[in-house]
């Protein structure tokens, strides 16, 4: 594992308790949702595309 794909799932791992957590409250505000949920699936299509890159020779 490189050190950019550890540090991208870090970022999705904590967006995603972020997110876990605004959703939790009595009254989560749809604004910060959509920001973390958008931040989140950047993270992964980051990840997505370090997938899909052929390995260097």
């Amino acid at each position: 594992m490189t050190a950019r794909i550890f540090r991208l799932t870090q970022i999705h791992q904590r967006i995603d308790e972020r997110l876990r957590l605004e959703m939790k409250k009595r009254a989560p505000d749809p604004r910060e949702v959509s920001r973390l949920k958008l931040m989140k699936m950047r993270a992964k299509d980051a990840l997505y595309r370090l997938f899909l890159r052929p390995a260097a020779a």
